[in-house]
């Protein structure tokens, strides 16, 4: 199209499959409160981040806990549960703050950091 616009043949199609469209009770329901939102992937990313995010704090929180109750105690097994935690909580940390730089470095630059695309 060369930006004549739809001829008088194509705006009665069009105006038909309109019409056969709204028959459709369901459709005609969903289209008419349809919000525009974030694809699945991005929910899912965000989703992902999020549950990264709440997990490093519970890891924190017991790691903390962990600590203060082996010191107490001299316990082995309570200080290679310490132990554990810690790498869990230093990993999570670090994958955190890879996030975090990468999205700031993005930002800097003009660009989407989960592709690389730049932003519109």
């Amino acid at each position: 199209m060369d930006g004549a616009g739809l001829s008088q043949r194509e705006r009665a199609i069009l105006a038909g499959m309109e019409e056969h469209l709204r028959t459709d009770v369901l459709l005609d329901r969903r289209l008419a409160t349809m919000r525009p939102g974030r694809s699945l992937t991005e929910a899912a990313g965000l989703l992902r981040e999020r549950l990264l995010a709440l997990g490093t704090g519970l890891a924190g929180a017991l790691t903390a806990v962990l600590l203060v109750m082996a010191a107490s105690s001299s316990s082995t097994a309570l200080i290679w549960a310490f132990a554990a935690t810690w790498v869990l909580t230093l990993s999570g940390l670090s994958l955190l703050v890879c996030r975090w730089s990468r999205r700031l470095a993005a930002g800097q630059r003009g660009t989407d950091p989960s592709t690389g695309d730049p932003k519109d």
